[in-house]
């Protein structure tokens, strides 16, 4: 217990940084996923085709490979980030071509007549996402966003390829340094105490959006 209690600061300290970079990545991934979501289901030929070229590389390259192509590779062309904006891009960038896929097979799982019963009440387009399409996709895309959302908080650990000290490098530090399995453990320990914690979460989100059964 008390070599517990003396690494424990340095794993909380490490843990800031894994939920700084979960909750930037969540604020902003989810919006900019809806947006390229609407755009993707858009009657817009060359947009759709730009959306479509950006969700192929996102999700068809590892994030690894984008975190290194960002912090390492764009360099070479003149383009420089800091480690955590370099994070923040790639990871954001990734995450939101998720979103999105989730978004647009949500968008199109609402009835077409929904569309036009609110176009003969005289909503526009915007006012009939916002106030009759989304409620319904959102309740629909719950479970899949639910998903993604707790693989982000396992994906953070990949900001270690860029030398960030967050929660998994500062267990392997200790566990290095003192030769026992002991740090890991605590680590899985945080880990699922946050991913025990975001599940509670979106099963407390499905039961407010439940009156849509």
């Amino acid at each position: 217990m008390d070599y517990i209690m003396e690494i424990l600061p340095a794993l909380l300290d490490g843990a800031k940084t894994t939920l700084l970079v979960f909750v930037v990545t969540l604020v902003c991934s989810i919006p900019l996923g809806a947006i390229v979501a609407v755009g993707n289901i858009s009657k817009i030929a060359p947009l759709k085709f730009i959306l479509n070229i950006y969700i192929w590389i996102m999700r068809g390259t590892p994030l690894l490979l984008q975190l290194i192509f960002i912090y390492y590779g764009l360099p070479i062309i003149g383009v420089v980030f800091d480690r955590m904006d370099a994070v923040f891009i790639a990871f954001i960038l990734n995450y939101a071509a998720y979103f999105a896929e989730i978004f647009r097979g949500g968008f199109l799982s609402i009835e077409n007549g929904q569309y036009e019963s609110a176009k003969v009440l005289g909503l526009t387009y915007g006012q009939t996402l916002r106030k009759i399409v989304l409620p319904q996709v959102v309740k629909r895309v719950l479970p899949a966003i639910g998903n993604e959302v707790i693989n982000l908080v396992k994906d953070s650990s990949l900001v270690y390829i860029l030398g960030i000290g967050d929660l998994l490098r500062a267990g392997k530090i200790a566990m290095s340094r003192d030769v026992t399995l002991i740090p890991l453990v605590l680590v899985a320990a945080i880990y699922l105490a946050l991913t025990a914690i975001l599940t509670l979460l979106f099963k407390q989100l499905e039961k407010r959006f439940s009156y849509y059964k």
